[in-house]
């Protein structure tokens, strides 16, 4: 059985988000990850961590929610200063909260220049934070039209582009299947290099449970595969997140 995590930012948001801790330590999990915990004082977040004995699996960088706004900078070769003064704060918050994982967004942007200045600053990162695990994730162009990583033949290389020990793949199954088709094809041809997963259903990411992914059969393969990292719940309840955790079992 996979190590199963809450996404915070998605699920239990019926609750104020420093009242969603507790709630995902009652229902069952040991970790959680936060897209965006800058919206509050990082002492705060660690206290939650703290009081329920939860792991924090993985957090975005950059800073600011994209909401409205661009959606990372480290693909965006004009800004290439923000993004390194943005991944600057982001280790601040890690230095507190002590994220597995911390997730570096592309942004929007295409072109060869784009893919050097990705390279580049995914090498900066790398070096500037060497105990530290960092991921990429491609994201499809449904969800987000003009993304700049939303391949995973391009995510592998750029993976050996950077050759940094420290840097792996994120992998969505939601993503994967809504970029090709074929989540499991694509685990099979690029799981050896995830360290970190996400699940939601096909279609709506809602619970990962029936809908165009099989994912009994996914997290029986994950098993098989030997994959020790989490798996993260991130997706919209479709009612109240306690009543549709079922996909769990």
């Amino acid at each position: 059985m996979p190590k199963f995590c809450a996404n915070l930012t998605l699920l239990f948001t019926e609750l104020p988000f420093l009242e969603r801790f507790a709630a995902a330590k009652a229902a069952g999990f040991d970790a959680v990850e936060v897209l965006f915990p800058y919206d509050e004082p990082p002492k705060l977040i660690a206290r939650q961590l703290l009081a329920h004995d939860l792991t924090l699996a993985l957090i975005n960088c950059p800073p600011p929610n994209y909401t409205g706004g661009q959606r990372g900078f480290a693909a965006v070769p004009e800004l290439a200063e923000r993004f390194r003064r943005d991944f600057a704060r982001t280790l601040r918050y890690a230095e507190q909260l002590n994220p597995v994982h911390i997730h570096i967004m592309a942004g929007d942007a295409q072109g060869k220049a784009a893919q050097a200045t990705f390279i580049e600053n995914l090498k900066w990162a790398a070096a500037q934070a060497p105990t530290q695990s960092l991921t990429i994730e491609p994201i499809n162009q449904t969800d987000m039209p003009g993304y700049f990583l939303s391949d995973f033949q391009q995510a592998s290389d750029t993976l050996h582009a950077v050759d940094a020990s420290n840097l792996g793949l994120q992998y969505d199954a939601y993503h994967a299947q809504m970029i090709t088709g074929d989540a499991m094809g694509i685990w099979q041809k690029y799981g050896h290099m995830a360290r970190h997963i996400q699940v939601g259903g096909v279609p709506g990411r809602h619970e990962p449970i029936g809908g165009d992914i099989d994912y009994p059969a996914l997290f029986s393969r994950l098993d098989a595969d030997g994959y020790t990292g989490f798996v993260s719940g991130e997706y919209h309840p479709a009612g109240r997140t306690e009543d549709g955790l079922g996909w769990i079992d």
